[in-house]
């Protein structure tokens, strides 16, 4: 396979493969290939290095012998996918037993070949990996860009729903009454028109709930004047009726 197509793919974004062999010259000759093809190349010669350098590193592919020293390649793979750090890494198993090709694909490789496989059919395998990766990414992030605006706007409905609720519930909860014994005892007035003392009557005690309460107080005139109403608030009095 010519890497001249996929070296101008990946110039400008060239992805991270981490080779697991523990031959040195199978690494090697993957390295110089991938290499020339743009990517960027990190080596591990067993499974505990390549668990430690996947965590650290976040390669985009991960291409792997299934016989390692310490943690097999099988067993890499099986950790790679239980760790949340590594899960969706796109693993490709390179395996000199064809027997082993069905069981490393049920712990999660995401590709198989069975040796011997030149570097081409491994850069291949990794242009497919990275194409069906990325074409999944696009589509999450279509898909998080088309929700979230709807999710958005689903809590500003749910707030707004939740404040009008809380507003009923404390409207509800307060009594508005009439009484001769207000909260706020009603002051001592005088008449605007003739100066005579107000006759106190009674207080209404309302206003949109309990954190805003209001009170009225009523008043006549003794002297024929009418009658008055006061405003605790403002504290204005003001003439109702004659």
């Amino acid at each position: 396979m010519d890497p001249t197509p996929l070296l101008a793919a990946w110039t400008t974004h060239p992805p991270l493969a981490l080779i697991v062999d523990r031959d040195p010259d199978t690494r090697k000759l993957y390295a110089e290939y991938l290499k020339l093809s743009a990517c960027t190349v990190e080596e591990a010669d067993d499974g505990r290095e390549a668990l430690a350098k996947a965590i650290a590193r976040q390669p985009d592919v991960i291409i792997t012998e299934t016989r390692l020293p310490g943690i097999n390649g099988i067993e890499l793979c099986e950790l790679l996918r239980r760790d949340t750090t590594t899960r969706n890494i796109p693993i490709l198993c390179v395996t000199g037993d064809a027997l082993q090709a069905g069981r490393v694909q049920t712990v999660g490789a995401d590709a198989v070949l069975v040796k011997p496989c030149l570097p081409e059919s491994v850069l291949a395998e990794i242009h497919r990996l990275l194409d069906e990766s990325g074409e999944l990414r696009l589509r999450a992030r279509t898909l998080r860009d088309t929700v979230s605006p709807q999710l958005e706007r689903a809590d500003t409905v749910r707030a707004r729903a939740r404040r009008i609720i809380h507003r009923t519930v404390l409207s509800r909860s307060y009594e508005r009454v009439e009484t001769t014994e207000p909260p706020v005892t009603p002051p001592s007035l005088v008449c605007p028109n003739c100066d005579h003392v107000l006759r106190y009557l009674r207080s209404h005690v309302g206003g949109v709930s309990v954190r805003h309460p209001e009170q009225w107080d009523y008043f006549d005139c003794g002297d024929g004047c009418g009658t008055f109403q006061y405003r605790q608030r403002t504290r204005r009095l003001r003439k109702i009726s004659t």
